[in-house]
């Protein structure tokens, strides 16, 4: 098996303000566009769709159970840019695990983590 790419489909009740937030706070790239469905681009290899509830045969977990992670380069410049989209980021704060890190929540609920290494982790 052979896996070229990956997404993750958030089904939503509040689809309208949730695909907003990505495409306009978070200014990720639209791959797809339809009427009830929007698919983003996170990397080269990575997607993330979201789906209205109302449209789909599967409801939305309205924020429970899920976190998406996404490790990026320069956490303090992510920080800023969150903080300039309006989104009201919390202070970033280092992580047992050897990383930097801060949290954010999407209309639907969802917990958006990002973070970056401290350093090489031995």
């Amino acid at each position: 098996m052979e896996i070229r790419t990956a997404n993750t489909i958030i089904y939503c009740a509040k689809w309208k303000e949730t695909v907003a937030f990505y495409k306009e706070q978070l200014q990720l790239k639209v791959t797809t566009f339809l009427d009830w469905f929007v698919e983003f681009e996170l990397t080269e290899s990575a997607r993330l769709s979201i789906a209205d509830t109302a449209r789909a045969s599967i409801g939305s977990c309205a924020g429970q159970g899920l976190t998406l992670t996404m490790e990026v380069e320069d956490i303090e410049s992510t920080h800023v840019f969150a903080e300039e989209a309006g989104l009201h980021p919390p202070a970033i704060r280092d992580h047992a695990w050897g990383a930097r890190v801060f949290y954010i929540h999407d209309p639907e609920g969802n917990r958006l983590e990002f973070w970056s290494q401290k350093g090489k982790i031995d």
